[in-house]
């Protein structure tokens, strides 16, 4: 709740200002009150920490302000390359299409990876599956895939009679929605009749509450409510649990880097913010958030 106030306290400050084009000066603006403005925007596997970062930085140099949505990060970089922020925050790399907008539009963007997530698999605590493996997720998740009823797998979940698979799944400007799908699908697309939600917390709510549910999203929203079983990338493989180190030395099969994405090299008030993010300071909040850091640091 905290950080949503802030965010709202944070736009109400700078709602008549409008952010320079990317690329022109440090890409930061002014608000009234005479404070640098960084806009930052995007992916909501990435919102909380982001928040956390603009929160903590305000202690840092009180001359900045950090301005921090969601949305998706779809739409953090289409933000991005329109001008109308300074960092996208992305849980995907930007597609090639995405690119050749940008070029089009004179940007040049440039990639930050802040740090690394795994995609865990949540389950409701009722369901007995311990471990899942990648094959298995595709004849869930993918078209044409043969499991549509957990009976298919040879389980049985109190609770849930109709023995049916819910497919928990996110809206398709997320990036987790499309780097699970690269991951898991390969080339294939998603079956039909998912519930997509629109944020990582409304998954875990979901599945928490639907014994017949399975779901997926980054493991910093997993909490005692939800099952998370291993995963095996082939079925003779090693089933590995999501963690931050799993996530850190990419053992955990559907583990992903983490972007901020900025249009041209960042300059002054957005370059400093970006290397404080990085800094040993930055890379302790990510961690503690629940995601792992680019780099080995003591957080004491």
């Amino acid at each position: 709740m905290r950080s949503i106030i802030f965010a709202s306290l944070t736009v109400s400050l700078i709602a008549c200002e409008k952010p320079q084009k990317a690329g022109e000066g440090d890409g930061s603006s002014q608000s009234s009150s005479g404070r640098t403005v960084i806009q930052n925007k995007g992916s909501d596997t990435l919102v909380n920490v982001a928040q956390a970062w603009a929160e903590t930085y305000k202690n840092v140099d009180a001359n900045v302000a950090i301005a921090v949505t969601g949305g998706g990060s779809g739409t953090g970089v289409s933000s991005m390359i329109n001008g109308t922020v300074d960092i996208a925050n992305s849980s995907r790399s930007m597609k090639a299409k995405e690119i050749e907008a940008a070029k089009k539009n004179g940007v040049d963007p440039k990639e930050h990876i802040v740090g690394y997530d795994a995609l865990a698999i949540f389950l409701h605590p009722a369901n007995p599956m311990t471990e899942i493996s990648i094959e298995q997720i595709k004849a869930i998740y993918g078209e044409g895939g043969a499991f549509d009823k957990w009976s298919d797998l040879g389980i049985e979940i109190p609770g849930c009679p109709s023995d049916e698979i819910v497919r928990v799944s996110r809206q398709n400007n997320s990036g987790t929605y499309a780097y699970f799908k690269k991951a898991t699908l390969g080339k294939g697309e998603y079956k039909l009749g998912s519930r997509d939600m629109h944020g990582s917390k409304d998954v875990v709510d979901l599945v928490e509450k639907t014994p017949c549910a399975i779901g997926y999203s980054g493991l910093a929203y997993a909490n005692e409510h939800i099952k998370m079983p291993c995963v095996k990338k082939d079925a003779d493989g090693a089933c590995v649990t999501p963690t931050v180190p799993t996530a850190a030395d990419g053992s955990y099969p559907i583990a992903r880097p983490l972007f901020m994405y900025t249009a041209g090299e960042p300059k002054g008030a957005t370059g400093e913010y970006l290397k404080w993010i990085l800094s040993d300071a930055g890379q302790c909040i990510i961690v503690d958030k629940g995601y792992a850091s680019v780099r080995d640091v003591n957080c004491g």
